[in-house]
């Protein structure tokens, strides 16, 4: 079975005959067995290789062979259902928080029930300061100061790490929203080492465990894995710090963090909660945006007739000037090509849940302990909701081919209660980083043809992409 990444051809000189829909690199399925051996083989955690084609085209079924039993669930109500948990039977999967445990503690990202709630809750006031019109400005300031690097780059004609390049901006971004400052270099490019080893090595990814071990079997992470996340934990301590000095005085979110308090007595969190809660907020925040803008510039780097629609929209929108925030919403292409890159690389591929109980769906029974994943990956790609799922074709999203998209299919940010609270943050964001950066370089790929997605904790190429970029 061939397993190499498919790619169409990429066309330099399209930009005479127009842009047309084209594949970007994805894993072929293959059938539950062949897939299971292909994942033990590959053994680098991408849980990707063990997606069996039988997923694409089912409702809700068994993932291959399990001990604890693993069910795909893709029909839209089921899956809100699912991940709003009405009942409480779904908590987050115990796979997730024992992996994040030692990264992000007890926080929001993977507390159930009424931790959850009051966590919430405290939150939410900080929250409100991620308004985008607020943000922009810190938005603009941190791609001014991206540029000043890749202008070094054009001029010196170095090839640099995409990957790193967009978890450094948008780790740049999220730290002036959220902390008031910059972010040093020694502090990104800690924080990217450590969390890419993270994802690497962490126990939720390991395949023979998530077919062989019951559930709520408590994995031992491995030294590497607790060593990257004391330091994640310490560079965010280090931020966190500068907002607990005496005679500090701060208008963000760090502030509004360290300042809320629960109805249950006025607490406040403590230190190691403060770390847990802006610890996610910074790594959400930061890591599944460059997850997706790298995918955004590998695929665009690659269309220079698109890029040349993008070019043509944004000197019509803007009339030659800067890009500022009335533009944003008039910026349809751009915002359509970062939402079709999220349905073909949604950043966060699998949402895990958990049955605390023996229960069914739909009439499908699972047993207790049964591990329930909701996968974007599988559900923006299923054959039952969207006409040629693999292609890339970012005007699916205009509003006259609305009726082609089948309600609850998309859904990069979640879905429920719980959907993410920096969803329009993201998209703004991304739109104008992608408007503004393309209209300024032309960029390039050294190797395309070694694109391939892996699956951890969020999706991510297989290899750094390595790029150059020149003035446009």
């Amino acid at each position: 079975m061939n397993d190499a990444p498919v790619m169409e051809e990429v066309a330099h000189s399209a930009g005479a005959a127009g842009w047309q829909p084209f594949t970007p690199p994805f894993t072929p399925p293959w059938p539950a067995l062949p897939s299971l051996v292909r994942a033990m083989l590959r053994g680098d955690g991408d849980l990707l290789s063990l997606l069996p084609v039988e997923a694409y085209h089912m409702k809700i079924g068994p993932l291959g062979y399990s001990r604890r039993s693993i069910v795909v669930v893709n029909d839209p109500p089921l899956v809100r259902h699912v991940l709003s948990d009405p009942e409480g039977i779904f908590p987050k999967s115990d796979l997730m928080v024992h992996a994040l445990e030692p990264l992000i503690g007890d926080s929001i990202f993977v507390s159930s029930g009424a931790t959850w709630k009051r966590q919430r809750e405290m939150i939410d006031p900080a929250l409100s300061l991620m308004r985008v019109n607020r943000a922009f400005p810190q938005m603009q300031a941190g791609c001014e100061h991206a540029e000043s690097e890749y202008d070094r780059h054009a001029r010196d004609g170095t090839a640099f790490s995409l990957d790193l390049a967009m978890s450094h901006l948008t780790a740049d971004i999220i730290c002036r929203t959220v902390f008031t400052t910059t972010l040093q270099t020694r502090t990104a490019h800690d924080v990217f080492d450590a969390f890419t080893e993270f994802e690497r090595r962490v126990a939720q990814v390991e395949i023979k465990r998530l077919i062989w071990d019951k559930a709520w079997t408590k994995a031992p992470q491995k030294a590497p894995v607790l060593e990257a996340c004391a330091v994640i934990r310490a560079r965010i301590g280090e931020l966190l710090d500068t907002h607990l000095a005496a005679g500090a005085s701060f208008d963000d979110i760090a502030q509004q963090v360290i300042e809320a308090r629960d109805d249950l007595g006025g607490k406040a969190f403590t230190r190691e909660e403060l770390i847990d809660q802006l610890g996610v907020l910074f790594l959400a925040g930061h890591e599944t945006s460059a997850s997706a803008l790298t995918w955004v510039f590998a695929i665009l780097a690659t269309q220079p007739a698109l890029v040349a629609r993008l070019r043509a929209e944004v000197e019509e929108v803007t009339g030659g000037g800067p890009i500022e925030f009335h533009h944003i919403k008039r910026l349809t292409l751009t915002r359509n090509i970062f939402r079709e890159t999220l349905r073909l690389y949604p950043p966060i591929t699998f949402l895990p849940r958990v049955a605390n109980q023996a229960t069914a769906l739909d009439g499908y029974r699972l047993k207790k302990g049964a591990l329930v994943m909701v996968a974007p990956w599988v559900l923006h790609r299923h054959r039952m909701y969207w006409k040629e799922p693999n292609r890339f074709d970012p005007d699916r999203f205009l509003p006259e081919r609305e009726a082609e998209i089948t309600s609850g299919a998309y859904i990069p940010f979640g879905i429920g209660p719980r959907i993410c609270a920096g969803a329009a943050f993201a998209t703004i964001e991304a739109t104008m980083l992608i408007a503004r950066l393309f209209r300024r370089y032309d960029w390039r790929i050294d190797a395309p043809e070694r694109i391939r997605p892996a699956a951890r904790l969020t999706t991510r190429p297989v290899e750094q992409v390595m790029v150059r970029v020149t003035p446009a």
